[in-house]
């Protein structure tokens, strides 16, 4: 009976999939109110689909325990630091479930956990694995200069883990490090962030090359930098603030925010 079910899902996923348009939209510049809009409609879809989200905000979580708990028993709880400040960078790539959620809900179809899941993995044989590539090697190359910026800056200082050595980042040599590092750290998470905005949920809604949907998401990016800035500076804030409960903010944040996403991409849709 199960298997029947996932087929019947997979089956009318596979015509939702044959049946998207082709081609990349025309997008307009957002507005302030179209922010707000998007965060309220995000909430809506949250209060509406909380299992599917919690389901799939679950996997947030778990990274962020499992890349705490490495440097932890690693003793190096310092490199916890990089990774917090680079996890935003792959957190776009789990938000594919919550963008399906806000699809059905304006399409009004079933809020099913296996059909969303359907959708998800056959994306995964499309071109939205070749985006999320780009964002997974920036995610290394980021924690790879990130050692070396660490290195160049504290190299010399005692520490054992981020507890016992926090004064270490009261220096001099650790503020400069602090500051040094946030400056290119916010540089690779503006890339990753202008790249997948819109490209992400693009790639969901539209049968397009993933170098299309990148373009166009710089593209719109570029139109309105002021806006699109605050709105990425949002959702890093929310992020690590949701990061401070032992990541179990995520719980909420990541769901509102995939699903703010999605809205706010559908809200800047001009006429086709």
């Amino acid at each position: 009976m199960i298997q029947i079910i996932l087929a019947s899902a997979s089956l009318g996923n596979t015509e939702f999939m044959n049946a998207r348009p082709h081609g990349a939209p025309d997008l307009r510049s957002p507005t302030f109110s179209d922010f707000r809009n998007s965060l309220a409609a995000g909430w809506r879809d949250f209060i509406a689909a909380p299992l599917v989200d919690l389901f799939f905000a679950s996997f947030f979580v778990l990274a962020g325990l499992v890349m705490a708990a490495i440097t932890y028993v690693t003793g190096t709880t310092f490199w916890l630091i990089l990774a917090v400040m680079g996890f935003p960078l792959v957190g776009t790539l789990c938000a594919l479930g919550f963008y399906e959620v806000s699809r059905r809900r304006q399409a009004a179809e079933p809020l099913r956990l296996s059909e969303v899941i359907s959708v998800v993995h056959q994306h995964l044989g499309g071109q939205l694995p070749w985006l999320a590539a780009i964002i997974i090697v920036t995610f290394l190359f980021w924690f790879f200069l990130g050692h070396m910026i660490f290195a160049l800056f504290l190299g010399l200082s005692p520490m054992t883990n981020i507890s016992t050595s926090f004064g270490v980042f009261m220096t001099v040599e650790g503020v400069s490090m602090l500051a040094f590092g946030t400056m290119v750290g916010g540089f690779f998470a503006l890339f990753v962030f202008a790249i997948s905005v819109m490209g992400m949920p693009m790639l969901l809604d539209r049968d397009l090359d993933f170098i299309t949907a990148l373009l166009r998401s710089i593209a719109s990016v570029k139109a309105a930098p002021f806006h699109f800035v605050v709105w990425g500076a949002t959702i890093a804030v929310l992020t690590l603030a949701a990061m401070v409960p032992v990541f179990l903010g995520l719980f909420v944040v990541m769901p509102v925010l995939g699903h703010a996403t999605w809205h706010l991409y559908s809200a800047l849709i001009l006429s086709d």
